[in-house]
């Protein structure tokens, strides 16, 4: 059985430098990095009094490991925004955590080395658990500002209306 069954030809799996992510039905601006999707589940074991002296063992309660997104530092607020859903410092008594909307459910899209969407992920109920607004900063280093945010979640589950695209085929220009 072909491992890819729209574009049999195709011998590689998927890269892990092509994706986006959505939530609030926008592509949030500049993420380099996302955390993997995990999750484990426990494993209970029981035995009767009567049963041979090997205990029987079955699923328990499962976890979502939480996800960290990274960027590099801009003008985008999004992150921040999110952030001060949580916890906003300063914002006065009663209102320092906003209830109706510090969850959101996110979307994370990969795609295929020509740029179509190839797989994607709903993500359900994340919130932000911590939020770096900016890393050490060391005048003698070479490197790129970044800030990055850790989601709790209750869990995740691919989107299977995201199909495998044709992949695009390409032929010499006759000369």
């Amino acid at each position: 059985m072909p491992t890819f069954t729209v574009n049999p030809q195709r011998f590689d799996p998927y890269k892990n430098f092509k994706f986006r992510i959505k939530w609030d039905g926008k592509y949030v601006a500049g993420v380099s990095k996302v955390g993997m999707l995990k999750r484990s589940t426990e494993v209970v074991e029981h035995r009767v009094g009567g049963d041979p002296s090997t205990a029987r063992k079955s699923p328990g309660q499962t976890k979502y490991e939480p996800i960290t997104l990274e960027r590099g530092v801009t003008h985008d607020t999004e992150f921040e925004k999110w952030a001060n859903k949580v916890w906003n410092l300063g914002s006065g008594l009663g209102s320092e955590v906003s209830l109706r909307d510090f969850r959101k459910d996110i979307i994370i899209e990969v795609y295929n080395e020509a740029g179509q969407l190839a797989i994607a992920y709903k993500v359900f109920r994340t919130w932000v658990t911590e939020f770096q607004a900016l890393p050490e900063l060391d005048a003698s280093a070479n490197a790129v500002a970044i800030q990055s945010i850790t989601l709790q979640n209750e869990g995740w589950e691919r989107d299977y209306d995201v199909v495998e695209p044709a992949e695009p085929t390409f032929t010499e220009p006759d000369n």
